[in-house]
């Protein structure tokens, strides 16, 4: 059973060939300092926000980076409704933080993690942090593999249809003195549909270039050089897309 997530699926729709590299040939990335320390403080984030939800004690974590302790403030502040514990709500209530979700399709197995489920009877909210700024435009977040797939298996998993969730992405991270902003995205049954549309698709022409990869050693097909992605990837010179002696850029 091949494991896809939201990435993968993303890299796929983005570059086959980069898949082929990073996922069948396993060779490793290459993470910059700037990206290695962002990495590093959303993982912190994400976990200081599980620990919260759990009950265990965040102090040593803010301690340790105060902005941070900043930005959890700032949230809830912004937010309590993520953060109502009264009995009467907790009753009817589902939540979890980290909450896993699995589904095999086309043989293939699907994961999305949520970093905070809030599951009613009548309605389920999927929470994401992203410790990045708001972007201007929404609709490269809309359309991205990452709304599409958690939406898509939320509903394939559970008795809820399709207009009963949502999908809200928090951008913790602050500018100044403004507060943190969010972003919720609703479903419906036609998206529901146009993503198992696509999804069948592209896993269609996935097992294929599998298949030829193992059988007959045929690598994947490539972006269009006029996308203008090879300067920014790692395997720009094994894709023979720029010289050995050029500079990435990351």
């Amino acid at each position: 059973m091949f494991r896809l997530s939201q990435n993968q699926l993303k890299i796929i729709e983005e570059c086959p060939r980069k898949f082929q590299h990073g996922y069948l040939e396993l060779l490793a990335s290459t993470t910059s300092p700037e990206q290695q320390e962002k990495l590093t403080w959303g993982s912190q984030f994400h976990l200081l926000m599980q620990q919260r939800e759990i009950g265990l004690p965040i102090e040593f974590i803010i301690k340790q980076d105060p902005d941070m302790g900043r930005c959890v403030a700032a949230l809830i502040d912004t937010a309590p409704e993520l953060f109502v514990t009264d009995l009467e709500t907790s009753n009817r209530t589902f939540r979890q933080a980290e909450h896993r979700c699995t589904l095999i399709f086309q043989d293939y197995l699907f994961t999305a993690i949520y970093d905070l489920l809030i599951a009613e009877p009548n309605a389920a909210q999927i929470i994401d942090w992203k410790t990045y700024p708001r972007p201007q435009k929404s609709e490269r977040i809309c359309h991205s593999w990452q709304t599409r797939l958690y939406l898509y298996l939320l509903v394939e998993t559970s008795d809820y249809s399709p207009e009963q969730i949502s999908m809200t992405y928090w951008f913790v991270q602050l500018r100044g003195e403004e507060a943190p902003q969010k972003l919720t995205f609703t479903y419906d049954r036609a998206q529901h549909d146009r993503t198992k549309q696509d999804l069948t698709q592209l896993l269609q022409k996935l097992t294929q270039w599998r298949q030829q990869y193992i059988d007959r050693g045929e690598f994947f097909p490539q972006v269009d050089i006029s996308a203008h992605r090879c300067d920014s990837c790692q395997f720009a010179t094994r894709c023979d897309r720029i010289s050995s002696t050029q500079k990435i850029r990351f």
